[in-house]
């Protein structure tokens, strides 16, 4: 614990301050930056084990160029996701050192680091590429290692069982599928690392814009099995990203 928070512990304590007033000072002492639109939290790092990301979507370009530089200046990686083409392309040109990958709808700055861990993301097919690289970017700019595979669905099984050496070297299986939602089952059932299902609006009329994947995915019948949201690629990155800082923790400790 530092200087100022030790301090306010002992304004409350004492009955100097309510409970109130002591969050809103740890608050203030703890990395917040209030841009009045926006408060960037620039101790989320230190808390959750990645930095403040950006979601784009319904934030306007000024607003966006406006907050992209304050996150650089505390030397955090940008990452800013659903974000449609002109924004894109307006970003990039504000800020020429950074990527946009229209597929995958975020906009990046990265910042040399360590890697750490091992996910692997696995994509059923094609189709659902865009889903599995928001997770991709969103590991990377966790500070975690990331091979993906793509392609690999169950209406042709044999493509994944030629991977399984990779998987079973895997801290964590990131699995995106749309359709009926199978995949995450079948390798659930073949590997011993987590595995985190991100169902996909991928499929014809009765995959209900992804909510039989997500159905599907829910009652796997591999147990463990993690879901999240549809099309939700970043969050299962975040939940990966978790995992592996969790282990780097334990072996420095």
């Amino acid at each position: 614990m530092d200087d100022k928070l030790k301090k306010i512990m002992e304004q409350l304590d004492g009955g100097e301050i309510d409970i109130f007033s002591a969050l809103a000072l740890a608050a203030g002492k703890n990395g917040i930056e209030n841009m009045d639109f926006a408060r960037i939290d620039h101790g989320r790092k230190k808390r959750c084990g990645f930095p403040e990301f950006i979601y784009g979507e319904n934030k306007t370009v000024g607003q966006l160029e406006k907050i992209i530089p304050v996150i650089m200046n505390e030397g955090s990686p940008v990452l800013v996701t659903r974000i449609d083409a002109d924004k894109g392309r307006i970003l990039k040109e504000k800020f020429p050192e950074g990527k946009f990958d229209e597929a995958a709808r975020v906009f990046i700055i990265k910042q040399d680091s360590e890697k750490h861990g091992k996910v692997i993301i696995l994509s059923a097919g094609t189709s659902d590429l865009n889903v599995a690289l928001e997770a991709k970017y969103t590991l990377e700019s966790c500070d975690v290692s990331v091979c993906m595979i793509n392609d690999v669905g169950v209406a042709g099984l044999h493509r994944l069982l030629g991977e399984m050496e990779k998987l079973k070297n895997a801290d964590a299986i990131i699995v995106v599928a749309g359709m009926e939602g199978a995949l995450p089952s079948v390798v659930g059932g073949m590997v011993s690392c987590p595995v985190i299902a991100v169902p996909t609006s991928i499929g014809y009329g009765a995959a209900l814009k992804g909510f039989a994947a997500l159905l599907g995915m829910l009652n796997s019948c591999a147990s463990g099995v993690t879901v999240v949201n549809i099309d939700n690629g970043f969050g299962a990155a975040c939940a990966a990203a978790r995992i592996i800082h969790g282990k780097v923790k334990n072996r420095i400790e």
